[in-house]
Order: C-alpha cells, then structure tokens, then sequence
C-alpha cells in the first residue's frame, strides 16, 4: 500500500513517477542521459568515417584469400564467384586537431570532429538486417529481450515526471528494412519502461487527449476511480503489471499538456532552427527529431532513440549514399553544438551508428557506369560517440588495409553495451532482472568497459 501510495502521490511520500531502482547508480555518473541515433539498414564506413585509400588503387582486383583467413563468405556473398574491390567515390580528408578522416558528404560533422570519439573496431554476431538489429538493441539476436532504452528506463528512471523516461522518433520517409516496434520494447521487464513513439502528425502519440465530450476534469474522476480499483486489485493479487498500468495511466494524464509543449517547435529561434537545416520545420524529418530530441532531454527525458532508415545500399550506392547522408549530416551536427551551447553535451551521450558496417568489396560485379553496391558486414564497422564522459577528439580501433578484419581496439556490441552503462554509473555486471529464474543483463554473459574512450 505504501508503494502504492508513493506512486500515485509522489510528492506526499517524497518519490517521483521517473524514479529508478533504489540500487542505481553504483557510482557517479558521467552521463546522465543518451540519445542515439540509429541509422538502420547498415550505413557503409567507407563511405563515411573509415578511409581506405588502397580500395581505390586495387579497384576491381579480388579480395585476396588470406583476408578471409579461412572463413567463409557470409549473407549474399557466398554466391558471387568474385570479390571486386572498390573504393569511395568521396574524397577525405583529415578534420580538427583530432585529424580524424571524414569524407566530402559529412562536411558538418567534420566541423564537430574534436568533439567525436570514433570507434572502428565494432564487431557483431549478425549478419541479416532483423537479428542485427534486435542485437544492437537489446543485446539478442532473437526478440523478446528488453531494449537498451527500456534497461535504462527501469534501471534510472527520468528526470521528469511529466514524459516518460524512454521516447523513440522515427524518420517519416520510405523505408528499406520494417522496424519493428520490440526494438524499443520492454521484454520482461514491466510494460512501463518501453520506449513511447512520437509520430509526426497532429497527435504525437495515439489516443493521448481526451475524445470530444469528456472534459479534463471528468477524466481525472475517472482515473481516480480506477485508481481505486487497481489498488484493490494490486492488495489482493500483487502484480507488477497492475503497478504499471496505474503509472502509465497517470503518465498519459500528464503527458497531455507535457506533450504538446515540448513537441511545439515554433518556439525556437530561427537561429536555432537554422542551425539544424531547412528540414528542422518539417515534422518527421531527422532534423525535426534530431531538435526534438535536444528539447525531450532538456526536459529529464533519460533516453530518446531516432532512426533514420534507408542505408541498406546493395546496388546504386554511389547514386544514393550522398543524399541520404545529406538529410543526416547537418541535423546530426546541429545536435552536438546545440548540446554544447546549452551546457548539456558534458552530461549527455549522443551516439551515432548502424547495426553493421558494409563490405569492401562489391556486391556482385562494378557496372560498366561505375556503380556498385556492398553487402553487409559484421566483422568490421564504424560508430561514434560524443559528450557523456567519451574522449573527445579521439579515434579507438583500427581495421587492416581493406577494411574487411578488425586489428586493433576490437569493441563487441556487449563491450559498447558494457561501456554505454558505465557511463551512466552502472556495473553492467550487477545490473540483473531475474526472470523465469534466471538473472538477465543487458550484455548477457559478456561485456567488458571500454576504458580506453573513457574520460
């Protein structure tokens, strides 16, 4: 009943509606919140971050066998009969005192490069789009796991009591590969920590205002009664379930005046929204998100998830990679200084990455015209992080001449999983959830810090 009570009454027995596990944090935080930015579909690294200069001077020459060392081709690849090297169209070039290499079609990030720590060296289990995904997110190839946003939700709560802790934006435009709404789901933890979509249309979330005729006030005594009900309910079964509908009840109350003034744009400076791009005032573009995104964490949202689909480039790379990295180069940019200027990048994580890296040879044969496309590829692949207690300015890892192995700074999804806890003051060693008797954690039965990029 006490539980109960501090729940529906935060304020009289000193809880909040955000608050987390009594246990967390385990030691000071760096971070306090994240806000990664999924581009899904497996966006090519030698396009983008990882530059390889021999790919060019051996264009169309095979990869040569030892680089396989003695593994077999994976996905679609193991039915071409030849492995055509080919190069990145862009150009590259060193960026900030870091010298980190960036190419031509991500001009705004390069501006931001002292303030990015690259990690070349990641590695993944899975080689298809769906199962890649599901491990990126929740750290398990096949569904039903909790997502990395619902782990941190239950572990920490928010920061506000007015949104939920856990908020996931999607990019409106035509998708390549489904996303799945369990990639921000709760699996087994209660159903209060998945992730809420906010959709780009005049009602952000589904059936969150009132329907014509029912006043506010009719509504708060119909939430009262029911409340009444469930705490009945909840003193004779004890459910966690109940606990949770009573919370989301009285979520979506809140949120009904909350959600409106934080999605509302037009109350930024036209400086600001310049700074995103001529996208930012246009609902459901990454602009849009990416500035959205900067206002839920201003509020205590503790993490926001944007997707932006579109990068699953098996032919016509050449023709389409640059346009896509145009609707993200800009925002993504904006988001980081944005942060700076406000004061938030030192205790917020941005993360920017992709559930594989590509190949570096073509997939199938180079076209007469020049065009190729790459398969995807899990040995090998780039994300990047920025703010939240990450090196600034700084490159992890390295992978050889071709880009095909991993050499040095190896970083497994568990390790980035490990490192993103820690981070927020969490031992993802001791951060379980039992479960039809066993003890889950976000890493499973892997996972070490990368203490490398740590500040």
């Amino acid at each position: 009943a006490v539980a109960l009570a501090s729940l529906l009454n935060p304020r009289a027995q000193g809880a909040s509606f955000g608050a987390g596990r009594a246990d967390l944090p385990h030691f000071a935080a760096k971070a306090k919140r994240v806000i990664f930015l999924c581009m899904s579909g497996g966006r090519s690294q030698f396009e983008s971050f990882d530059y390889k200069p021999l790919l060019k001077e051996k264009a169309h020459e095979n990869l040569p066998q030892s680089v396989f060392k003695g593994r077999k081709p994976l996905g679609m690849s193991k039915n071409q009969a030849s492995f055509e090297l080919v190069g990145s169209p862009y150009e590259f070039s060193q960026r900030g005192k870091s010298g980190a290499w960036i190419s031509d079609q991500f001009s705004h990030l390069a501006e931001q490069a002292d303030r990015i720590c690259f990690l070349k060296g990641m590695v993944t289990d899975a080689v298809n789009h769906d199962p890649a995904m599901t491990f990126l997110h929740t750290g398990a190839a096949l569904p039903g796991r909790p997502s990395m946003g619902a782990w941190i939700s239950y572990g920490l709560g928010a920061e506000t009591e007015n949104l939920p802790a856990f908020i996931v934006l999607v990019t409106r435009k035509q998708v390549d590969q489904p996303l799945s709404t369990r990639l921000w789901d709760s699996g087994f933890l209660p159903s209060q920590y998945q992730g809420t979509q906010f959709r780009a249309a005049k009602d952000p979330v589904l059936y969150l205002n009132n329907p014509d005729g029912l006043p506010p006030e009719l509504h708060r005594r119909m939430l009262d009664s029911l409340r009444e009900l469930h705490e009945d309910d909840l003193q004779r079964r004890g459910e966690a379930e109940i606990t949770a509908r009573i919370s989301q009840y009285e979520m979506a109350f809140r949120m009904q005046s909350a959600v409106p003034d934080v999605t509302d744009v037009t109350k930024e400076k036209d400086v600001t929204l310049d700074l995103y791009g001529p996208d930012a005032r246009k609902p459901g573009s990454f602009a849009h998100n990416c500035l959205l995104a900067r206002r839920l964490v201003e509020r205590g949202v503790r993490f926001v998830q944007l997707y932006h689909p579109g990068w699953d480039h098996h032919s016509n790379l050449s023709g389409q990679y640059g346009g896509i990295a145009k609707q993200v180069d800009q925002p993504a940019a904006a988001l980081l200084q944005d942060l700076h200027e406000r004061g938030l990048l030192d205790d917020t994580l941005v993360i920017m990455g992709s559930e594989f890296g590509r190949t570096c040879y073509s997939q199938g044969s180079i076209s007469k015209t020049g065009t190729y496309g790459r398969e995807h590829h899990r040995d090998a692949f780039t994300l990047w992080m920025a703010g939240g207690g990450v090196k600034p300015g700084i490159t992890h890892g390295e992978t050889d001449e071709f880009g095909f192995n991993v050499v040095d700074g190896r970083v497994h999804v568990n390790d980035f999983h490990a490192t993103l806890m820690h981070l927020l003051g969490i031992d993802h060693l001791r951060f379980t959830y039992r479960f039809q008797g066993r003890d889950y954690r976000l890493t499973d039965l892997a996972g070490e810090v990368v203490k490398e990029v740590l500040t």
